[in-house]
């Protein structure tokens, strides 16, 4: 078996040695002899200023989740036609890594049990990211359906969609996250399933509510409605921030009473747009909050009435 020396002080000017990560080597900090060419490497495989991609390429990171079913810890085998070199593998070995990838597939996943949870949390996950929804929901929700497994509670049979929805919803209620479940459907059913899933999905969460527990739903505010509608129209955060001021500084909530939040959370941030000047249309607001834009439109006279205030627009002269 080979050894390696490891010198603490260079063998040629005895001055102190450095350790060159980047390219695994240690070196002297006088001199720059190359003192030993093998050492482990403890940085990326690449470099980026992107900080997504690093985090996909950190080494080691420990990082588990539990929106998959092995928690994240599983070694997965890239699907490159090169190897680490940047040769490119023949067809008999790119034949066997195809192999052992599906029999790696086959083993993580080998009971009925782990395969029903694989899927539904692989659901919970394209719901999240589809309706732009925090990491923070993405692993609530996975942990409540967890918990559902757990207690062996029978999900057998339902739907993956309709329970994943559900799952979802509750999760949202926990994270103080303002959803419904039409909303939460939308984003990967057809629109003629729309009702029918979300239907299905309410009675899974009552089913839910009486399996877990109930759940203390937090008080959502009229800034939360405006939030939900700025992230979701991908509005600019000034316009947001003023919108939200606009709401906390009316001291009169009777224009609340009765009426959609939905559309009075529209009305602020329309309100705010005019008066920052931004382009932002009626339609792309209703089109998003499920109000129309003649609701829009009353419910902001309302405001401007009940606060004595008026807004002049100017009028937009078309350019050649």
């Amino acid at each position: 078996m080979e050894t390696i020396e490891i010198y603490s002080h260079c063998p040629e000017c005895k001055s102190s040695i450095v350790d060159d990560i980047h390219n695994g080597e240690r070196i002297c900090s006088s001199c720059g002899i190359v003192v030993a060419e093998q050492m482990a490497d403890y940085g990326q495989e690449a470099k980026t200023n992107n900080l997504e991609d690093k985090m996909k390429l950190a080494r080691a990171t420990g990082q588990t989740t539990l929106a998959q079913h092995d928690l994240g810890i599983a070694t997965e085998i890239s699907m490159g036609t090169t190897d680490f070199s940047g040769k490119k593998i023949n067809s008999q070995i790119a034949n066997q890594m195809q192999n052992l990838r599906k029999w790696q597939q086959r083993v993580r996943v080998s009971s009925p049990r782990e395969r029903r949870l694989s899927n539904v949390l692989s659901k919970i996950t394209e719901i999240c990211q589809g309706d732009s929804l925090s990491k923070n929901v993405i692993e609530t929700s996975s942990l409540i359906y967890r918990s559902l497994d757990s207690k062996e509670i029978d999900v057998k049979g339902k739907s993956v969609v309709s329970i994943s929805a559900a799952v979802v919803y509750m999760a949202c209620k926990q994270c103080d996250v303002v959803r419904t479940l039409e909303e939460i459907c939308r984003g990967v059913c057809l629109p003629k399933d729309v009702k029918s899933k979300s239907k299905l999905a309410a009675r899974y969460y009552r089913n839910l509510v009486m399996e877990l527990g109930s759940i203390t739903a937090p008080v959502i505010t009229m800034d939360k409605y405006i939030s939900k509608i700025a992230n979701l129209t991908k509005i600019d955060v000034k316009v947001t921030r003023l919108a939200l001021e606009i709401s906390s500084k009316i001291k009169d909530r009777s224009i609340e009473d009765g009426k959609a939040p939905n559309g009075i959370a529209s009305a602020y941030l329309y309100i705010a747009s005019i008066l920052l000047g931004q382009n932002v249309l009626q339609r792309d607001i209703s089109s998003v909050s499920g109000v129309t834009e003649v609701t829009i439109r009353n419910r902001v006279k309302e405001i401007l009435a009940l606060n004595k205030m008026q807004i002049s627009l100017r009028p937009i002269l078309a350019t050649k």
